[in-house]
Formats: C-alpha cells, sequence, structure tokens
C-alpha cells in the first residue's frame, strides 16, 4: 500500500511541521483539503503537544503529522555563552535593555523527554516525524507498534540511510534550499548542501525509502517536478507561512512579503543550529562577529531575548523569520484556498506537458522512418 493510500491522502501534499508557525487550524485546513496538515512539537513539551494535538484532533478527522526535535543533548561552555552574550550586549542596550545574565536549554530533545514519549504512546498520531536525528531503536519500535507512520529528515544519502536501518518508513528529503532548521543529524560534519532536486533523485534511486521532496517549492508545478523525480510527494513550508491559519507574526509576514523574501541566508546566530532565514540585522551581526555561537537551543535562548527586546522598541530585524529560496513566491491566502490552487496547478503541469508531447502521426512521420526532408 502507498504512503498515500495508507493515510488516505487525495493530494501529494505535505505542509511543513514549522515549530512555532504550524498551528491546528493550519494543519487542519490542510488535511481537510486532501493533503497532511502536521504539527511542529520540538519547542512545546507534553502539556503543549497533548492541547495541539487535541485542537487539531476536534477540527479534522483526516490524518496528521507530528514533528519531533531529535538533537543531542546541549553542552553548556560557559566561556562561550559568556563571550556570546558581551558580544549582543551592545545590541540589547541600543533597545534599553541588558542581555540575560545567562543562558538556559529552552527545548529538551525528543531523546531526553520520557513524558513527551509517553504523551505520543497514548495519543498515537498517525504520523511522527523525526528532525535533526533519530530516537533510540525501543522508541521507534514502540511507535511503530502503536500504529504511527514514521518520517525522518535525511539531507544526503547516508543519513537516509541510517534512517531505513532504524526502521523510518518514509524519508523527507530537505534540498539546501528549505527553510528553517537544516536537519542535518552532526553539525560539525561536513554538509554537501545537496539541493532539493539532486538529493529527492539520489534519494528515490539510492535509499530504499519513499522520498518526501522539500526546500522550495512553492506551488504546483513544483510539486508536479518533484513527482516527477520519483517522489511519492512534497512538503512546502514557507508557502504555507503567510496563510492568515499559520502563528507567524506581523513582522514576519511583513519581511515575507517585501523585498527580503528575495535574499536567504543560512545562519547560525539565531539559534546555533544551522538554518535558512530571510536576511535581516541579526544575520548581518551572526555574519560579521566571527564568534562560534553556544549550542542549541542555548543559542536560541538569546536570541529570543534579542529579538523581544528589539520589538519592544519598534525594530523587527532581530527575528527567527524562517524561509526558503522560493519565499518571494509566497501567496497570502487562506490554506484552503491555496490547497485549491496548488491542485489546479499541478493538474494544469500536467496538461501541458501532455500537449507538448509529439503526436503519433509526428513521432512516426517521415523523420521518424529516416526520411530526410
Amino acid at each position: 500500500m502507498s504512503v498515500l493510500d495508507r493515510l488516505a491522502l487525495s493530494l501529494p501534499i505535505v505542509q511543513a511541521p514549522m515549530a512555532g508557525v504550524s498551528t491546528p487550524t493550519l494543519a487542519a485546513a490542510v488535511s481537510n483539503a486532501g493533503g497532511l496538515g502536521s504539527l511542529g512539537l520540538g519547542a512545546t513539551d507534553a502539556a503543549g503537544a497533548r492541547a495541539m494535538i487535541g485542537a487539531l484532533r476536534a477540527r479534522t478527522d483526516r490524518a496528521f503529522n507530528v514533528n519531533l526535535f531529535v538533537h543531542a543533548r546541549a553542552q553548556s561552555d560557559q566561556e562561550r555563552e559568556a563571550a556570546w552574550l558581551q558580544a549582543l550586549a551592545p545590541l540589547f542596550r541600543s533597545f534599553g535593555a541588558e542581555p540575560p545574565a545567562m543562558l538556559r536549554t529552552i527545548y529538551r530533545g525528543f531523546s531526553d523527554d520520557g513524558e513527551m514519549v509517553a504523551t505520543l504512546l497514548e495519543l498515537a498520531p498517525p504520523v511522527v516525524g523525526f528532525h535533526f536525528g533519530l530516537p533510540d531503536d525501543d522508541r521507534i519500535r514502540d511507535l511503530k507498534a502503536a500504529g504511527c507512520l514514521l518520517l525522518s529528515s535525511a539531507t544526503n544519502l547516508a543519513e537516509a540511510e541510517v534512517a531505513r536501518r532504524a526502521g523510518i518508513d518514509v524519508v523527507v528529503a530537505q534540498g539546501y534550499e528549505a527553510g528553517g532548521h537544516r536537519g542535518i543529524f552532526d553539525t560539525e560534519a561536513a554538509d554537501d548542501c545537496l539541493g532539493t532536486m539532486a538529493l529527492t533523485r539520489l534519494l528515490v534511486v539510492r535509499s530504499g525509502l519513499p522520498v518526501i521532496a522539500a526546500g522550495g517549492i512553492m506551488d504546483g508545478r513544483g510539486i508536479r517536478a518533484a513527482l516527477d523525480l520519483g517522489a511519492v510527494a512534497a512538503q512546502l513550508g514557507t508557502a504555507f507561512v503567510a496563510c492568515p491559519e499559520s502563528g507567524a507574526d506581523r513582522a514576519y509576514r511583513a519581511a515575507l512579503s517585501g523585498p527580503g523574501a528575495e535574499h536567504t541566508v543560512m545562519t547560525r546566530s539565531i539559534s546555533g543550529r544551522p538554518a535558512r532565514c530571510i536576511r535581516n540585522r541579526f544575520t548581518e551581526w551572526g555574519a560579521a562577529t566571527g564568534l562560534a555561537s553556544p549550542d542549541y537551543p542555548i543559542a536560541y535562548d538569546a536570541g529570543k531575548a534579542l529579538n523581544a527586546a528589539a520589538q519592544a522598541a519598534g525594530e523587527d530585524g532581530y527575528g527567527a523569520q524562517w524561509a526558503g529560496q522560493g519565499a518571494a513566491l509566497a501567496r497570502p491566502m487562506p490554506a484552503a484556498e491555496l490547497m485549491a490552487i496548488l491542485a489546479a496547478e499541478m493538474r494544469m503541469g500536467v496538461r501541458q506537458q501532455l500537449d507538448a508531447e509529439p503526436s503519433r502521426a509526428e513521432r512516426s512521420g517521415p523523420a521518424a522512418s529516416g526520411s530526410i526532408r
């Protein structure tokens, strides 16, 4: 049985599980339209996850996805953290604020959160996805026994092979174009920065798993291209940030609709892990500072505090405005309307492809028979 059939999806569209931006209302709208809506649970605890899943189930009886961050436990380095806060201090003071006295590990990874594991086993969401790595074999086995289909992001073939050996059902090929946090398992390893097209085709041919293509896909023609590469579906994130159902704030929406959306950069400065963001004053500061950031999510504690101080002073240039390289193609409209347009664009792409193919008569004409005009 195909992935789409197992989940009863009528459209091969996955709404990316954007922690802090995806909401139960957004995910339900996508699922009700025939795609796979998603919740990002990486920035919440077990109680928050329970509330979000409950709110989503109150809005749809269709399949949905929940996503967890499986990052290595942050290693505190007081000297590096003190240097980071010292470097940030002039920015805080320019907004009439002081930097935090110390930085905290604000998010627990799934591997360290027994309450989250127990909650998911109890609630058994139809799909559970992992980002930054994989949990241990026991947790994978237990989730599969609970009936959950398991996804994992992969940025290269080696990560996809680890996922297959671990029992993951579907791999998400996250190209370098993708917005938000890069799913690379080991942030200290060399990153080949594979684009969505090359990575998707590589994983389709070599991984032995069904593949969902992700990164820079913004419209139905992009989805059709992913399917032509052999993907079973396409995952879109930035395309849904502009929907009114998303949790994006005013500044994020303004950045996405402005000229800055044409310029995205990969940065560690905001959170401590590589992530693609609309270029802003924070990313420019990070590129210029030359300092190594604290571990994820310790650095994110500073980033969130700085953004709060900046926004209180009327400055919007320090937010985590995650966006993929196709951000300038975002279309602000309700999610259900966007899903209908994506479906129409996919069908249009197929019709145009068929119309462009030579007819049988043309294929069997004089040129085909070897005659020369």
